[in-house]
């Protein structure tokens, strides 16, 4: 049973020495690799001085030179089994540090990619528990090279030397190769990093080595564009007494209601997608860019709140208040869900101005506005917004689909030419726009253009332009989060751009 014990206490310290080992060789690997991001995202103790090491450029070299060559030689340490109770304690305490930047505790569980789900407890503390085990044991208890070099010190130690039996010296040798059962181990490790960088080589070929025809819709040649590429912050506007930024989420994206046309299992790959995790870090990153705002359906109040409560963010939740019971019921929720902001949906009031219950919009209306929170209308046709103003309903601001029709699938189906819908077939969003430009720019108040990309269906450099040359205030767009900085780069540019010059609505402010 002691040697037993021996060699699982010297598996569990091969174990994660093997693992620190290849986390400091893949960052090595890794070009331009920084621990910048791990930084800033800190929240819990010792935050301020991790975000100082991630702003000063100088501190952040040395800071990742001692992550990656730290990780490095403590697991080569551990492997072999030389120094290991030094190497126990650096070790431990750089997963104290790593601990402390990300702990596992409600509350401050965002911004790290994790494998698994954790409560208080993480590999990070198991393995900072371990290192302290190792670091206090004798070094006698695992085989290594520390325990042979204890024991040639002791043979030294004893005189007169004795004469040695045979039987003896088999013993002695048995000990020794015990103490270097770890060797092997080193070169499984560097047969499986050869392996690997083998295969990540030809996986760069085959990526970099361009598309064809047949191969091209399956090579995986997408690259993400990373803050480091952002051109500077969205600017914001007022609405009522809230500041919003011009480019606000949508929320049908991480939702799961994706307009794809005939592509009927879109809205579920969509949902398994965005897990709460990776809503709240697109969310992070939209902050992150100057998007102050998401506009969606109280279905996503879970989320928003979780991501509050998480992460202390401040993106405002303006509600489109649809519910399966009505306006007034969506509206209810919305204030309980802490929006910030609040209009009737552009589906539910083209469908109470086409039944003539303007009533219900106005009572809508003046909850929402009960609440101190400002007050919208949406719509997907114009004659709502028209029909609205000429029953002298006033809006604190409006929702309105803007999108031209220069793309292929934009076409009415005739079939419903003479419903609510005008034709709706999830491919048109907008059916006048000519009309709905000539008549928003009439209007005072700001004017939050949506589905302005048709569902996908317009480049965002050619849809972004259009909308704001044509007098949205702002727009709303699904985006991915990959897509965030460059969106918010094609913004920037777009309310840059000299054809703005044409634009006729003034500028809200």
């Amino acid at each position: 049973m002691k040697n037993l014990s021996k060699y699982f206490l010297t598996i569990l310290r091969i174990i994660v020495g093997w693992h620190l080992l290849y986390e400091g060789v893949s960052k090595l690997m890794i070009t331009n690799w920084s621990s910048g991001m791990f930084l800033t995202s800190s929240k819990w103790l010792f935050s301020g001085l991790f975000h100082k090491i991630a702003a000063s450029p100088e501190l952040l070299k040395v800071v990742d030179f001692m992550n990656i060559w730290g990780l490095i030689l403590i697991g080569l340490s551990l492997i072999v089994g030389l120094f290991v109770r030094w190497s126990s304690v650096f070790g431990a305490i750089l997963m104290l540090f790593y601990f402390i930047a990300h702990p596992p505790i409600p509350g401050y569980t965002f911004g790290g990619v994790v494998e698994g789900s954790y409560l208080w407890v993480n590999k990070t503390l198991i393995e900072f528990f371990i290192l302290v085990t190792f670091s206090i044991l004798p070094v006698n208890l695992f085989y290594g090279l520390d325990r042979l070099i204890n024991q040639l010190r002791e043979e030294k130690a004893e005189a007169p030397v004795p004469t040695i039996k045979s039987d003896e010296t088999s013993l002695k040798r048995r000990e020794v190769l015990r103490d270097l059962i770890s060797i092997p181990f080193l070169g499984a490790f560097a047969y499986a990093m050869y392996k690997k960088k083998k295969w990540d080589s030809f996986e760069e070929k085959l990526i970099t080595a361009g598309t064809d025809s047949v191969s091209g819709a399956t090579t995986k040649s997408f690259n993400f564009a990373s803050l480091k590429e952002l051109k500077g912050q969205i600017p914001t506007i007022k609405i009522g007494d809230i500041e919003v930024s011009r480019l606000i989420m949508g929320g049908n994206l991480i939702g799961g209601w994706a307009h794809a046309r005939d592509l009927i299992y879109a809205s579920k790959l969509v949902k398994a997608y965005h897990t709460d995790e990776r809503i709240m870090m697109t969310m992070q990153l939209a902050e992150q860019c100057g998007i102050n705002a998401l506009i969606t359906n109280p279905a996503l109040i879970r989320v928003i709140n979780k991501y509050w409560h998480e992460t202390g963010g401040k993106m405002k939740f303006i509600s489109d208040c649809g519910d399966k019971d009505g306006f007034i019921a969506g509206i209810r929720k919305s204030e309980e869900g802490g929006a910030a902001a609040m209009y009737c949906q552009g589906g539910t009031a083209d469908r109470l101005t086409h039944a003539g219950k303007f009533d219900e919009i106005k009572e809508g209306l003046e909850l929402i506005r009960s609440y101190g929170k400002p007050a919208g209308i949406g719509a997907h046709r114009i004659e709502t917004i028209k029909a609205c103003v000429e029953q002298g309903i006033k809006p604190d601001f409006w929702v309105k689909t803007l999108h031209h029709h220069n793309y292929w699938s934009a076409q009415v189906d005739p079939e419903k030419k003479n419903t609510v819908e005008t034709g709706f077939k999830d491919n048109m969003f907008c059916f006048k726009p000519d009309e709905t430009i000539d008549f928003m720019n009439r209007l005072d108040e700001p004017w939050i253009a949506f589905k302005i990309l048709a569902a996908g269906a317009i480049e965002p450099k050619d849809g972004f332009r259009y909308a704001f040359e044509n007098g949205a205030d702002l727009i709303c767009v699904g985006m991915y989060d990959f897509q965030v900085v460059e969106d918010s780069n094609i913004t920037l540019e777009a309310l840059n751009s000299s054809t703005l010059h044409n634009r006729k609505r003034r500028w809200l402010a």
